[in-house]
């Protein structure tokens, strides 16, 4: 059960906010007693109240599940710190330019640790005039194939997103681009500096 929400969590929440059991339990039109079990772990919300739970507590429902409460502590921007999510139920590919709490189908996603590029995974990057030119020679199949090329610059990313059974290639500004990431659906996340 602690994929869900534990009982120290929302004790911990509600002392920040001073409220006492009672207080919480008169916002979620429950008993206190209710609140209690919560807290000793004898018991837990039901679904239905996550939401309403989350507002009394002041934090998302992210926070709320994982425990961990979401500061921006990224005080000075830096692009190339970017991290890649992708989901693996649905494809879904989130990119954010830190470390982030990222969910999709309701499973956390981690973010991807980029490999430096091997044999199988080799990009050949042509510069033709101001742009990059982006092909590789991997399998483009439904079961494997790159899901997409991304291009991160100083002052943002550039991303095209591949489909199976296409072709592996992508043009991208040559302006201030430092890396190039692409996905391979089986092997991860790869990068090559520029």
């Amino acid at each position: 059960m602690n994929q869900y929400v534990t009982g120290a969590i929302i004790k911990r929440l509600r002392e920040e906010k001073r409220l006492t059991q009672q207080q919480l339990a008169e916002k979620l039109s429950v008993t206190d007693k209710s609140v209690s079990k919560w807290e000793t772990g004898r018991g837990y919300p039901d679904i239905s109240l996550l939401k309403p739970l989350c507002d009394a507590l002041g934090v998302s429902l992210i926070e709320l599940m994982s425990g961990e409460d979401v500061v921006n502590t990224n005080r000075s921007f830096n692009i190339l710190k970017t991290k890649f999510y992708v989901c693996p139920i649905c494809g879904n590919v989130i990119f954010a330019s830190g470390e982030s709490v990222v969910s999709c189908h309701g499973v956390s996603l981690p973010p991807l640790e980029a490999e430096e590029t091997d044999d199988d995974h080799s990009l050949v990057i042509e510069k033709v005039e101001d742009e990059y030119y982006v092909t590789a020679s991997h399998p483009m199949t439904k079961d494997h194939y790159i899901s997409f090329v991304a291009a991160v610059k100083d002052n943002g990313v550039d991303f095209i997103k591949l489909y199976p059974e296409g072709n592996t290639e992508a043009r991208f500004k040559t302006s201030m681009v430092r890396y190039i990431y692409y996905y391979c659906n089986k092997h991860g996340l790869f990068r090559k500096k520029l």
